[in-house]
């Protein structure tokens, strides 16, 4: 059996980051874990970072604010792996990256990096709204860095997190869906693509030894699961056996309700606005120097956007 990378996640206790921690982990991956000093007395994160290391992760420590600590942490490893969060209604640290970055480029020691992305891809979104399009600027300051430094790359573009637009049959601001009611953008027939966040891990985690993805971006795009949102209702009400009243609301209507909410929020609404009005998922073709997950690897069987709604009932 090849040797396998040994990899380091930083942001291994967010939302993706402990999943990528664990994919990690079940694909055999010696995995280091970076401990942030910043996280001070938070007791969850502390006790997630235990947890990790009871199921044979290491945990290193390293800040942002100490140069050598980061490069001390990435010369133990082979891939590092930064899922801290671009998410403005979280927190959003994207070009914290650029002194992760500064520290590879000295370790020189890493064979990829797979820096936070794990979205809509920021090259195709140049022409994006303000103000969610600082998202996507940040994330190509952060790349530009990155290919400048001649360091090893994948970049992982996984659209939709299931969790956060399926939970809300793709309303901001909802995580369950309703029983009673959806408001539809548009006619509702716009399609998105909804990928399952424990997949989003695994799928990223194939990637790091395989050199069809070097220096490629991967998109993962789960064919079952590129639906509309009209679609995503009729599934949620054939589980749930009952029709839900239907509203719509214009792209224009959708823009002008923007005012008066705060920076963070309107960030995320513009990234929902440009999915589901603009269809900025599938609105293009897959390019000679990009590749696709469900391709690569058939052998995960994915979750599909109907398996993933039967939780909600």
């Amino acid at each position: 059996m090849e040797k396998r990378s040994k990899v380091l996640i930083v942001g291994g206790t967010g939302y993706l980051g402990k999943r990528l921690v664990k994919a990690s982990l079940a694909e055999g991956h010696e995995t280091y874990v970076l401990y942030r000093p910043e996280i001070g007395v938070d007791i969850e994160k502390v006790q997630l970072l235990l947890s990790f290391k009871e199921q044979g992760a290491h945990l290193v420590t390293g800040s942002f604010n100490d140069h050598q600590s980061l490069v001390n942490a990435v010369k133990l490893v082979d891939v590092v792996i930064c899922a801290i969060s671009g998410v403005h209604i979280r927190t959003h640290h994207i070009l914290q990256q650029l002194k992760l970055v500064d520290a590879i480029k000295e370790a020189g020691n890493v064979k990829r990096f797979l820096p936070s992305e794990f979205g809509t891809d920021p090259a195709r979104m140049a022409h994006a709204l303000e103000p969610g399009r600082v998202t996507f600027d940040d994330k190509m300051v952060v790349r530009k860095a990155i290919e400048e430094a001649n360091i090893p790359f994948t970049y992982i573009s996984a659209n939709c997190f299931a969790g956060y637009f399926l939970g809300g049959l793709c309303q901001p601001g909802f995580i369950i869906p309703s029983r009673e009611s959806v408001v539809l953008f548009g006619d509702g027939n716009i399609k998105g693509i909804y990928v399952d966040e424990d997949d989003i891990a695994m799928y990223t985690i194939k990637t790091i030894d395989d050199p069809r993805t070097l220096n490629r971006t991967v998109y993962i795009r789960p064919p079952k699961n590129i639906l509309s949102q009209r679609e995503v209702v009729q599934i949620w009400e054939k589980l749930i056996g009952k029709e839900l009243h239907k509203s719509s609301i214009s792209a224009q209507q959708f823009l002008s309700s923007l005012e008066g909410q705060s920076y963070a929020e309107q960030v995320g609404l513009i990234h929902y606005y440009h999915v589901c009005f603009e269809g900025c998922l599938t609105n293009f073709e897959i390019g000679e120097e990009e590749v696709e997950a469900c391709e690569l690897y058939p052998e995960i069987k994915y979750t599909t956007v109907d398996d993933y709604m039967k939780r909600y009932v």
